[in-house]
């Protein structure tokens, strides 16, 4: 059996680590901090990945120069891996050994600890990983340097260095160092450089596009450049061999491009184009894919485009090349199918990229999802006319907000809830608000419900009651700030759209915010004080469950996989096995794979229960079914009592797999609400200007072939939480639980 990988979601909202390439020639590693952003009071070219964190240029306190960095910590229980900042470097380097050497100083550090952070990634992810956790290092302590140590993989795509503060308390950093075998990393041992791509730094500083005409003639042109651009990327095998740095081929084609004066003139340049890539061998046989195919490559435009014959014969001699399983830019992960996005670039010192850049970034998004999205067939529009309809607004961007809006509206097009702009950004933050009322809001009977507090203590303060309705804020009705913001939320389904936009309804760069509320039927408008979102836990919820296990009235035993570990089971499962029912909730992110360890407990047998469709390198944009898998073994020592397995909107990706697998155990039944609707292991996106996205990397159905993606995992019964249940802090999906245990 394989064991499907799914990316844990609060891991990716925390952790962004570019495993991209770049060059490493002039990068500024700022170790110092000396350099900061303006306005911002950060540290140039370093990544924010705080949760529970303020991070902050200190001017007063530093080991030398005229900088350090603050980091002060507010959680008690903070956030699983959080990482406060990081810094990504592409390697280049050889050797054995990597160490990381920086100062910190630290005052009253409690309930958790400081360190380094040493983390090398592969083109899989991540190779060694060292955080100085086992040092345990808290209370107050000077200035003092630190070194950790980690042996330094041949296979190592990204060197991330960094430093967390998991507690309470006040960290300071200063002067980090990276040396791989005692040689400082300016002066260590380059790789010898393998693929021309690589060496080719002539648009390494600016695309040399700085404007475009925008008209209907030059969006057309430049609507067939990405897709001649992206078919020739994925099916051309010289490229393939790494030939050719294909961004930087896209500059150098453009200008000719948008200077077209004609359609033939235009044919021609493209023509030649792709004459200049040199010759390859042809397929005389063509292969034949084996599977049932899900969805077959949209390659129809070459000859529906109204292209002259000599452009049109030179794009079916490629598309009949003859292609091998190595490809620059691309392969599957081993063993699972996802695809990995390899050797491009994200051009992190770009915070605005030119015009150039940002076309490449359209180019780059649009073409993955022509190829490699397995759930292509659901976006429900032409992709083709959301290509053009993005040329001018990717061109007309005037700042580096406009620019990620411009991404998060693309991306929300594709109905994935895996895709979004991930890691903390500050310019979005800024665009959402950096402050907020620490009251978790809920869409509970088509209204936006107070249903709980991310800080006990302020949220009480605030005077917002459980089951408040909030119906205005700032004086707009909460149906129109849906309604605008929808389109910058990306997700599989509207239900997770207002999941996603709940947290936001109370945010503000203000440090008051007004409010309409309904309770008890009276309407009443107040202000509230408002909190730096850098103080606020939104995953408190998920963090503080009191336990992964517990029965319940004597007779039936309920599991939290929000908490739970494969270990436990043996142990848990003699207490549970002779028990009248089994709560399973999975209204979480399972903490640990759960799908064949606990599965063996709950069947009688193996039994199929999904299958996967994959993409293909030798025919870019063709899915097949190629398996199904099975879960559980022979065991007729299995549980045999009633299964109840509780969803909602929060069981996502691996959460919905792992429910479509405990469910098809014998008495099983599954309530809630019907699911995020994204599931499939996901594949990450590096864009021009450092933003990181990702897709769901592999389609997964029903073993009858039916779908799962933006349908979600329909529950057998649908329990949902009411007005009245929140203020009486009921969990009514539970009580529906023991009720069908009881017979009831």
């Amino acid at each position: 059996m394989r064991k499907v990988e799914i990316h844990m979601l609060l891991w990716l909202l925390i952790l962004s680590s570019a495993t991209c390439q770049t060059s490493t020639s002039d990068i500024d590693f700022n170790f110092g901090f000396e350099k900061t952003t303006s306005n911002e009071n950060l540290p140039d070219n370093w990544n924010l990945n705080s949760v529970g964190c303020d991070i902050s240029i200190d001017t007063l306190i530093k080991h030398s120069g005229k900088n350090s960095l603050r980091i002060d910590g507010f959680y008690s229980k903070p956030p699983i891996y959080n990482l406060s900042i990081s810094f990504e470097i592409p390697s280049q380097y050889k050797g054995k050994e990597i160490e990381l050497r920086a100062y910190m100083k630290q005052k009253n550090i409690k309930d958790g600890s400081v360190g380094l952070i040493l983390k090398i990634d592969g083109e899989d992810g991540p190779l060694k990983f060292e955080n100085m956790h086992d040092k345990n290092n808290s209370g107050t302590i000077d200035w003092k340097k630190y070194s950790i140590k980690i042996p330094f993989p041949k296979e190592t795509k990204t060197i991330s260095i960094g430093a967390l503060n998991s507690g309470k308390g006040q960290l300071w950093v200063d002067d980090f160092e990276i040396l791989i075998d005692g040689k400082d990393i300016i002066q260590a041992e380059k790789k010898e450089i393998k693929y021309n791509a690589e060496k080719d730094h002539e648009f390494d500083k600016s695309s040399k596009i700085e404007s475009i005409k925008i008209n209907e003639q030059n969006i057309e042109n430049l609507a067939l450049l990405c897709k001649v651009w992206g078919f020739l990327k994925y099916y051309h095998p010289n490229i393939a061999k790494g030939d050719y740095n294909w961004d930087y081929e896209l500059f150098r084609v453009l200008p000719d491009i948008i200077n077209a004066e004609s359609t033939s003139e235009r044919d021609k340049i493209l023509s030649d184009w792709i004459k200049g890539l040199g010759n390859f061998e042809v397929n005389k046989d063509i292969e034949k894919v084996t599977g049932n195919i899900k969805i077959k490559a949209d390659i129809d435009w070459i000859v529906n485009s109204k292209l002259n014959q000599d452009l049109v014969n030179q794009l079916t001699k490629v598309k009949n090349a003859k292609r091998t399983s190595q490809q620059y830019y691309i392969r599957f992960k081993e063993g699972i199918g996802n695809p990995i996005f390899k050797n491009e670039n994200a051009y992190i010192e770009m915070k605005f990229p030119d015009t150039g850049y940002r076309l490449l970034s359209l180019f780059r998004y649009w073409n993955i999802i022509q190829y490699y999205f397995p759930y292509k067939n659901l976006i429900e529009e032409d992709w083709k006319a959301v290509l053009k309809e993005f040329v001018p607004k990717f061109i007309n961007v005037q700042n580096e907000l406009e620019y990620k809006l411009s991404i998060l509206k693309l991306i929300a097009r594709i109905h994935d809830s895996h895709a979004n702009i991930w890691g903390v950004d500050g310019t979005l933050n800024k665009f959402n608000g950096i402050n907020c009322v620490p009251v978790e809001i809920s869409f509970i009977e088509n209204q936006a419900i107070v249903s709980g507090y991310y800080d006990e203590v302020l949220g009480e303060k605030s005077g917002l009651l459980k089951g408040d309705v909030i119906s205005r804020v700032n004086n707009h009705l909460i149906g129109d700030i849906v309604k605008e913001k929808l389109e910058y939320f990306p997700a599989s389904n509207y239900t997770t759209q207002l999941r996603n936009i709940s947290p936001n309804l109370l945010r503000t760069n203000d440090s008051i915010i007004k409010v309409q509320l309904v309770r008890n039927g009276n309407t009443e408008i107040q202000e509230f004080k408002t909190y730096s979102i850098k103080k606020i836990n939104f995953y408190k919820k998920f963090q503080n469950n009191d336990t992964c296990f517990k029965i319940i009235n004597h007779n039936i035993a309920y599991l939290y996989l929000g908490s739970i570990r494969s270990g436990y089971l043996p142990e848990i499962m003699t207490k549970i096995i002779n028990k009248k029912g089994l709560i399973i909730d999975i209204r979480c992110y399972p903490t640990d794979f759960m799908v064949f360890s606990l599965g063996e407990y709950l069947l009688p047998e193996s039994t199929a229960f999904v299958e996967f469709s994959h993409g293909n390198i030798n025919n870019p944009g063709l899915f097949a079914i190629k398996e199904k898998l099975e879960v559980g073994k022979k065991n007729e020592n299995c549980y045999k009592g009633k299964i109840v397995i509780l969803v909602n909107e929060i069981t996502q990706s691996q959460a919905e797999y792992t429910a479509m697998a405990f469910r098809v155990a014998p008495k099983a039944i599954l309530i809630g609400s019907t699911t995020a609707g994204a599931d499939g292991n996901v594949s990450e996106i590096y864009l021009p200007g450092g933003i990181k996205t990702m897709i769901s990397g592999i389609g997964v159905y029903y073993p009858d072939g039916r779908e799962t993606q933006r349908v979600g995992i329909i529950p057998d019964i649908e329990v949902k939480p009411t007005i009245d249940g929140i203020k009486q802090n009921r969990d009514e999906v539970l009580e529906k639980a023991i009720q069908i245990i009881n017979n009831k």
